[in-house]
This record gives C-alpha cells, structure tokens and sequence, in this order.
C-alpha cells in the first residue's frame, strides 16, 4: 500500500511538472514553431514507414549515428545506460562446466519497463532477431549485433503489437543498418568512413570502414566490415585468488567481426529494390579461474577450467517498394528474409585424478521470414484523411539443439537434446487505419496471429508435444496536437506472447540424482493490456515529454519451477516444469527533456531524463524482481563549430528490501544494490570537416557501484559481491575519418 501510494503522490506531480514547462509559452509563441522544425526527428519503427517522432502516440528512444559516434557506444549495453527504464544485463563471467550460468549469455538483451528476455522484440531492418535460450548451465543470450553497422537504434517502450507482433510486450528494440545515401550527399558517387577506437572498460580495440557508391543512375551499394579484439570486462574487485574466492574479473579474450553488403536498385522512380547481406561473427574465449578447486585436492578437484563460446549470424533479405497509386493501394512493401543463426558453448574441466571432462552444446534458430504491405491514403470530408496500412507476415523457423561431450554425468548418455527440434510457424495478418486531421490523429488497429508449432521425435527420449493457438490482439493511438507547441496522446495495446519449443518440450532426467524436468503440453500462451498517457511540448528554450504507463499480464511463464518431488529420490524425484504463474501488474511513469541554449549551433544544453517503474505478481502478491530501480540522469554538454564537451551525471536509486521478492535467494539474504551517482565525460575535436576525435573519461570519480540486473540472486552474505562490481575510471577513444 505505501508503495502504491508513494507512485500515486508521483503520478499527481507530474502535472505540476507539465506545468511549469509551460509557464514561459506566452514569451516563447514565436520561437516555438522554429525550434520544432529544428528538432524534428523521423523514425520507422513506429508506423513500419517513415513518419515524424512527434506524431507517434507513444514513447520512442532514438540513438542515432552522431550519438554512438560521439559517445562511443560499443555494444547494447553502453546504448541504454543513460535510458530510464532501459537496461541490458551482463553478470560477470563465473561458471562452471556443468553448473551455474552467470555470463555465459555476456550481454543477456534488453529489459523493457520491468520485462526482459524473449518479451522484447528485437529486428534489425524489421526482420526479427534470434531469441535467447537458457536451461541449468547453458545460456545463449541476444547480442546478435554489431553497432559498426547500425545508423540508427529505435526503441519503442511498451507492445507494438498491431503491425509488428503481439509478442513484443515489453517493447520493440529495432537496430536500422546503415545506408549509401548516407554517404552519398552533394551528388557524390563515392564515398564512406572509417573509424579506430580503444575501450578502457575492457582494453578492447575497435576499427572498420564503411564504403558507399552509385554505380548508375540506377545502382547505389555499401560495404561495410568492422572487426575488434577485447578482454574481460573490468570491475573494481581486488582478490585474484585462482579459487572461487576470486573477485577479481576472470581472464577473457573476444574477437569480432563483422560484414555487410547493400545493393539498391531504384529502375524508376515508382520501385525500389534492397538487397542485404549481413554477417556477425564473435567468440570468447574464458580462463575461468573462479572454478578452480581450494586445496586439498581429492580426485574431483578442478584444477583447470576454461570455455569457448561462439556466436554466429547470417542474413540475407530482399525488400521490394512500389508506388501502384490504385483503388486498393497506393504503395506495397515486399520482403523475404532468410536468416541462420548458432551458438556454441564448448567447455572443458581438468580434474585432479578423475577423468577429465568436456561438455559441447549449441543452439540453432534458422528463419525464413515473408511480407507484403499495402497502404493508402483517401482524403475525407472536414478536412479530415484517412490512412490504412494493412499486410500479412509469415515466419517459418527451424529450432535446434544438441548436447555432447566427454563423461556424462552419472545416468545421462551423449548426444542428448534438452528439447526436440522443432518448427515454429507463425502467420499474421494486421491492419491500421489512421485518421489524421489538423489537430487529431486516431489509429485503430488489429493484429490476427496464429502460430502452430510442430515438435520432431526423432533424438528425442521423452514424447514431444506439439501445440497451435491463435489471438486477436486489438491497439488504440490517439493524439491531439493542442498548439504547435503542445501535443498529447495515449495508447492502448494488447499483447499475446505463443510459448516456445524450449518451454513446450524441456526434458531432463537423471534418475541416479534424483531429479527431472518435464514438458508441459498444457503450457498456455502470454497474453497483456497496455495503457500509456504521454505529453509533448516545447516553451522556448525547454522541450520535454512526460508518459504515465501501466500494463497488466496474464499467464506468465516461469522457466522450471519446482512443483513437486524430493532431490535424490528415484521414485518421486524433484521435479522441475515451466508453468503459467499467474498474473502480474506493472506500472510507472517517465520524464525527459532539454534546456537548450544554443544559437546557430554554439552554445549550452542540459539533457534530462528521470523514470520509475513498479511491479508486482498479483498472485503471489510480491513484488517483481525484474523491475530496475529508478534512474535519473542530466547532462551539461557545450557545443562550437569545432568541437562538444558532455558531462553526465547518472544516478542509480538503491533497491529496497520492500522491491524485492526474497525467494529468488536459495540461501541468505538478497544484495541490494546501494544508491550511486557517476560522472561521464565526453568531448570531439572535429579536426577538420570530415576527420574527428572523440575522447570519454568514464566514471569520472571512480564510484564503486553495482547495477540490479546483475545481481539478482546474490545473497548479500556473499564473499564476492564485489565481482560484480561495474567497471571503475577508464578512458575511451576513437578517430572517425569520412571521406
């Protein structure tokens, strides 16, 4: 109750902070309509065509290419650590062989307002990314990208379920790659860049070229390959024991790389043809000497651990534009898409006397995806128009998994798959009708999904269980552009996430042991109701936007819980079963915006951004611990035709012992995370008009902080928590050379 009520006392000052935004209108009538123009940003992700940010009606992140330049983000989790309710988890690198998971999956993916994992949808160009998969030891995460070859990442908060999947309850993560015109301004026809970099938080370095051309009249294309060697991320913990003792970060070598290669054909003006190929590669590997054996060693001890893990992604899509201007439609947007992505975590235990062992496991997701969109736009009386987006998705994907290795344990035989095989189809059919007119925009929609999917038995020891559903999965966007300077909106959507194979048709049994896990064919889809009420508005120098949520869940699904049965019993062994839950209510608000000073380019800006979000299982009536704590962040940045300086100060609220449900601690008592606030600074040289220098001091004051997602399920009695510490001071920097 004091919870709620503390949220409530938030909800109503937010009013009073939407006010004193406007408190400087009248002075600022003229200035308003300029700065907008200014300001205005397009992205794809909220209409799947291009349209103006402010005429989205619901809350959408953009980090564009100038952002990931001059802030030097890497990977995922530098993109979202300065976002409100964003945040991508990467525990330290502490596992074993055969037990415990924390880091394998490196940087996990995204959580959204309180949800993570397969509830966030990610795509690149609007073609779906590979999901994660985790079980006992073996966890696969989804950092199937490489930010060398992304112009722009758009995340949109909350589902957005009518045009692009009702599975996305979290969010949508949509990473656009990067484009010839980008390069190709001022009549060029050849052009590109090319970049070097040094990452203080895990010694890494970076480099790539982008190359872009126009063949013809007709003919554009881009190339692009980057490639970068790193070592583990660093930490603020001093104890190198080679034991589990160890607090210090576990030796790590990473290599990546990447290519992609672009072919746009435009014959006329009316078609357009996108061919991309895109390659991501990266392995680690790990001297995991956390996992050594204290002596005195006996037989079992380990004496030398280390794992592999690699990760690889192919694609290749074609998408197709027309201009028809027809009674049905006025444009259509093909695509088809195939994509293959594996992953692979070889490990290897060297024990004192006993035999040595080796275990070899991978997962495999490969996809055929399709589309076809129409819209068309038809004027209407009172000045009102209408415009209906409609079209059809099909994905046919091909899942796998296989585990080998040296000496099972006790009870199991090599080669052993955890679930079947499976072929997972999914086919949709959606429509939106926006109404848009001079001061309102109203968009319905609908999404029809039906998926089936259909388990192999062949290699598998347990009956395999297939399963279809299908749902209807309504949405709601309405905004109303108050003045020039001042809009609202609200939205609603519903979302309806299909189990998956895994979750369907998870077998394990070791009967010696005493413990199993089963398939659930009774396994019931996820399904919400979303609501979002947001403002913008902009009063002279001050732009800001503010957005109340909240969302209700049915049917959660936890991966192997414990329903019954006692460790070590051969006739009624425990036993582990992924369940639909129950229900779950989440809720919060946001607060972003900027002062800006700036006059032709030269001057000061404050960048702000605050967000809290609270959950709770309504069944078991605890709370959520997926949900971050609040953070707040505000930036002082001054910029001059040569040269920027950012200072950020981010801070990170503690968890509260009341926010934490404790039974995810087996034993002890839950860490919770203490308050931190850290300083970034960023500067770029622009050297010359095409050659820049970008130089960050990251923690600034070397705080020793830690963030919640990595923590989970560390007792606070724990002898390492400091291993899970964040990176202290370190220096980054790169030179961008654009020719």
């Amino acid at each position: 109750m004091a919870r709620s009520l503390a949220f409530a006392h938030r909800l109503q000052s937010l009013p009073w902070l939407i006010a004193c935004g406007f408190s400087t209108f009248a002075a600022a009538q003229e200035a308003g309509p300029a700065r907008i123009a200014a300001l205005g940003e397009i992205v794809v992700s909220g209409s799947r065509s291009e349209q103006n940010k402010e005429d989205v009606p619901a809350t959408i992140e953009v980090i564009d290419r100038q952002q990931i330049e001059f802030e030097q983000i890497h990977d995922i989790r530098d993109a979202v650590r300065d976002i409100p309710n964003v945040s991508v988890r990467r525990a330290p690198v502490r596992f074993g062989l055969a037990a415990g998971n924390t880091g394998r999956d490196g940087n996990a993916g995204f959580n959204i307002r309180g949800l993570d994992g397969n509830r966030v949808l990610l795509m690149t160009d609007g073609i779906r990314m590979p999901r994660s998969y985790v079980f006992s030891a073996n966890a696969f995460g989804r950092d199937y990208f490489d930010l060398g070859l992304i112009e722009r990442i758009e995340i949109i908060k909350g589902p957005a379920s009518a045009l692009y999947g009702s599975d996305g309850l979290a969010g949508l993560v949509n990473f656009i790659t990067r484009q010839p015109e980008t390069f190709l301004a001022d009549g060029k026809t050849f052009g590109g860049s090319a970049n070097v970099g040094y990452s203080g938080d895990d010694n890494g370095w970076q480099g790539g070229v982008t190359l872009a051309g126009k063949a013809s009249d007709t003919v554009s294309w881009l190339i692009s390959a980057n490639g970068s060697r790193t070592h583990e991320l660093e930490n603020m913990g001093t104890n190198d024991a080679r034991n589990s003792d160890r607090t210090a970060p576990n030796p790590e070598r990473t290599n990546s790389k990447s290519l992609m290669a672009k072919v746009i054909v435009t014959p006329n003006a009316s078609l357009t043809h996108n061919l991309t190929f895109e390659h991501v590669d990266r392995s680690s590997g790990y001297d995991l000497l956390s996992g050594l054996s204290k002596p005195p060693s006996v037989s079992t001890s380990v004496i030398g651990l280390g794992a592999l893990t690699q990760l690889q992604r192919d694609r290749l899509t074609w998408d197709g534009r027309l201009r028809v201007d027809s009674v049905l439609a006025d444009n259509l947007l093909g695509y088809l898409s195939y994509q293959k992505a594996n992953s692979q975590e070889l490990a290897w235990e060297n024990r004192y006397t006993a035999a040595d062992r080796m275990r070899d496991v991978t997962y495999g997701e490969n996809t055929w995806q399709a589309g076809l969109q129409a819209d068309k736009t038809l004027r209407m009386p009172g000045d009102w128009s209408q415009r209906i987006t409609y079209g059809i998705d099909y994905t046919n994907t091909q899942v796998e998994n296989l585990q080998t290795g040296l000496v099972p344990p006790v009870g199991e035989v090599y080669p052993l798959k955890r679930f079947p095989d499976t072929t997972e189809k999914t086919a949709a059919f959606y429509v939106q009708d926006e109404f848009i007119h001079d001061q309102w925009s109203i968009t319905p929609g609908v999404r029809f999904d039906r998926f089936d999917l259909d388990a192999d038995q062949t290699g598998f020891s347990a009956r395999a269980v297939s399963l279809s559903d299908s749902a209807v999965s309504p949405k709601l966007g309405v905004l109303f552009r108050a003045t020039p300077q001042w809009t609202l909106y609200g939205n609603y959507a519903s979302g309806f996430k299909a189990p998956n194979a895994f979750q369907v048709n998870n077998f394990f049994e070791n009967v010696i042991s005493g413990y199993r896990t089963i398939p659930n064919p009774g396994l019931k889809p996820e399904t919400s109701q979303n609501f979002e009420i947001g403002t913008r508005g902009r009063a002279g120098i001050l732009n800001f936007e503010a957005a109340v949520f909240t969302g209700t869940y049915k049917d959660m699904i936890e991966n192997d819980r414990l329903i019954g049965g006692v460790f070590g019993s051969r006739t009624h062994p425990a036993t582990f079963q992924s369940v639909n839950i129950g229900r779950a209510r989440i809720d919060g608000f946001e607060f972003k915006g900027e002062l800006d000073w700036t006059t032709q380019g030269t001057g000061f800006s404050l960048p702000f951004a605050y967000g809290r979000t609270n959950g709770e299982d309504r069944t078991a009536h605890v709370p959520l611990n997926s949900i971050d704590p609040e953070k707040f962040m505000v930036a002082l940045k001054y910029q001059a035709p040569t040269w920027s300086v950012r200072l950020d100060a981010v801070h990170h609220a503690a968890k509260k012992r009341s926010d934490v449900d404790p039974a995810e601690v087996t034993t002890g008592v839950q860490f919770l995370t203490p308050s931190a606030t850290t300083l970034d600074l960023n500067a770029q040289w622009r050297i010359r008009r095409d050659l820049r220098l970008n130089v960050a001091l990251v923690n600034l004051t070397d705080k020793k902080y830690w963030m919640w997602s990595d923590v989970r399920g560390l007792a606070s009695n724990s002898p390492i928590v400091d291993a899970y510490t964040q990176p202290g001071r370190h220096f980054n920097v790169s030179l961008v050379a654009d020719f």
